[in-house]
Formats: C-alpha cells, sequence, structure tokens
C-alpha cells in the first residue's frame, strides 16, 4: 500500500478518534475496513490484509534471533541459549559443567599436564557450586528426591513439585532435628498426592532410606508447618495400578470404579485406607460379574491384609445394594 494511503487511514483513524470509534488491534485476526484476514509480514515488520492490502500494523517488534541460519548444523552453533531452568538441581542448573571427557575442542585427547589442570578445575567448580551447608544439603536432598521419584515411577512434575515443597521446608528452618531423608520422603509423598499421582505409605517407605514410623512422623510435621494443600487420596486413582497386577477383564475394572463412585459421600471412605477400598472394591466387582479372585492374590497386588479387603468389600457391596432399591 502507498505511503500516502496509509498517511490516509492514519488521519482519518485519528478523526474518528473522537466520536469513540473502536481502536484497531494489532491482534486482530480480521480487517477492521473489509473483514479480511490479515497477514504478518516478516520482512517488512507489518501486518496487512491480504484482501485489500490495508496495512493495519507496522514497525513491529520482531521476538526471533538476529542471526540467520540455514541447516541444523549452524543453528546449533549460533544459538545461545542453554537448558531450561529445573528445581530438580541445587543451583537449577544455571552453573558451568566442566565436561568429564579429557580433550580438546577438535576433540583430541589432552596430555598429562593439562589432564591434571582439568581435575583441579572440576574440584574447584565443584566446591565453588556448593559453598555453604545449604546448598550441600540441598543439593543431596534432591538426590533423594530423583532417586525415589524413579523409583516410584512418578512423573517429572511430582519430582519437580516435591523440590519446591522441600525448598520451603528448608528456606522456614524446618530441618533442624530431622534427617535430609526424612523431609525429602515426606516431600515426595506430598507432592504426590497434590498431583493426583498418589502412592501409599508403605510404597514410599519402601524406597526411602528411613524407617515408616519417622516417614509418618516427618510428614505431618511439615504437612502441619508449611500449611500443604493435600486433600484425602481418592481410591479410584489405585484401581488401574492393582488390576495391572492381576488378570482382570474391562468389566471388572469397570464394575470396581462404580462402586466406589456410589460410596463416595455416603461415610465409607471416612477414616478408610484409599488402598484398601480400591483392592476390597476390586475383589467385590469379581464377586458380581463372576470372575473371582482370590482375596489373597488381591491382597498381594494392592499391599494390603486380607483382613482388610474382608471388612470393605462387604462395605461396598451394601452401599450398592442399598442404592439398587
Amino acid at each position: 500500500m502507498s505511503e500516502t494511503a496509509l498517511r490516509a487511514y492514519s488521519n482519518e483513524s485519528l478523526d474518528t478518534e473522537s466520536t469513540e470509534a473502536p481502536r484497531v488491534s494489532s491482534r486482530a485476526s480480521t480487517c477492521p475496513e473489509c473483514d479480511g484476514q490479515l497477514e504478518s509480514n516478516a520482512d517488512r515488520a507489518e501486518t496487512v490484509c491480504a484482501q485489500c492490502g490495508l496495512v493495519v500494523d507496522e514497525a513491529e517488534v520482531d521476538p526471533g534471533p538476529e542471526w540467520r541460519a540455514f541447516t541444523p548444523e549452524e543453528r546449533d552453533e549460533k544459538s545461545r541459549v542453554g537448558a531450561p531452568t529445573t528445581n530438580l538441581m541445587h543451583d537449577k542448573g544455571l552453573s558451568s559443567v566442566i565436561d568429564w571427557q579429557d580433550k580438546d575442542a577438535h576433540g583430541n585427547a589432552l596430555g598429562p599436564r593439562q589432564r591434571r589442570k582439568m581435575q583441579r578445575l572440576r574440584t574447584w567448580d565443584e566446591r565453588f557450586r556448593t559453598r555453604d551447608h545449604k546448598e550441600r544439603n540441598l543439593k543431596q536432598a534432591l538426590g533423594e528426591i530423583e532417586r525415589m521419584g524413579s523409583a516410584l515411577g512418578l512423573p517429572k512434575d511430582v519430582r519437580e513439585t516435591a523440590s519446591v515443597i522441600y525448598r520451603r521446608a528448608l528456606d522456614e528452618d524446618l530441618l533442624p532435628g530431622r534427617s535430609i531423608e526424612g523431609v525429602a520422603t515426606a516431600a515426595i509423598y506430598a507432592a504426590a498426592r497434590q498431583m493426583n499421582r498418589p502412592r501409599s505409605i508403605d510404597e514410599v517407605a519402601a524406597v526411602s532410606r528411613i524407617d515408616g514410623m519417622e516417614f509418618k512422623r516427618t510428614y505431618r510435621y511439615v504437612n502441619r508447618e508449611l500449611g500443604l494443600a493435600v486433600e484425602p487420596a481418592n481410591p479410584l486413582r489405585f484401581v488401574d495400578r492393582i488390576v495391572d497386577d492381576l488378570d482382570v477383564g474391562d468389566e471388572t475394572r469397570y464394575r470396581a470404579r462404580e462402586l466406589l463412585r456410589e460410596a463416595e459421600g455416603t461415610g465409607v471412605f471416612n477414616g478408610k485406607s484409599p488402598v484398601g477400598l480400591a483392592a476390597a472394591a476390586i475383589y467385590a466387582a469379581g464377586q458380581l460379574t463372576g470372575e473371582k479372585h482370590p482375596q489373597k492374590a488381591v491382597s498381594d497386588a494392592a499391599g494390603v491384609s486380607v483382613v482388610t479387603i474382608r471388612n470393605r468389600y462387604q462395605e461396598l457391596l451394601g452401599v450398592a445394594d442399598a442404592s439398587e432399591e
């Protein structure tokens, strides 16, 4: 579009501003004149209408890099962006890292003198990365969270949440008198429940380096002091993980979920273990569908006692019978 037309359009916009006409936004998707589709011209930094050629916006800011690359190798060479920050590292991944391979930029092996020099540099680099006891504490704890999260099969977002919980506990001085492993275990357990990836207390205690009593005591303390928004675990979250270890059909799986949904809000869940309720629902569903499994097999898959299943499945069947009447 010519410069004269652009100036005329700008003057017209100023004249109509007093009549409270809507302003043209560079983020609009249609032309204000003909309702045509807008297109962005990166070379001229303009947004124009594909139908009438109206210049809606000009002198746009290009958020891309100032360099150009034509091959993937050239793009990697010119890129100055590193890995994203992460809470799973004590320095959030912003510190330097000296490669352990004793090679120069051309891939040639270093001489003995240069290898000794690089080893000294690695030692000092490691010392500077953990200069005080707080950073050393955090580094050890995040390593424990990574180890336990991997053993429990928890995704990265759960481990990130656990690291944030541990950082809060460290900042609020909750660690004196408690072990690093204990607070890290409490953080991973709370994060799994917050992110709807719950794990039972026995499962978490099995991969932890502390005993079950210390784990429970530390979790209650951290939960109370930090005011964590941890809701009771839903038994429905444990159904799939239990049936994966059993030869259970889809009908039984569906019926187990229905039994748990019918029991919600009836008081059956109050004070009960969610894992035990899920195991009882699977056993009761098998009784209803004819796909019967021994209580011992279900208890082994769920990690609960046979007595728990025997007591809970009767309650679930009672709720189901009452809802049908």
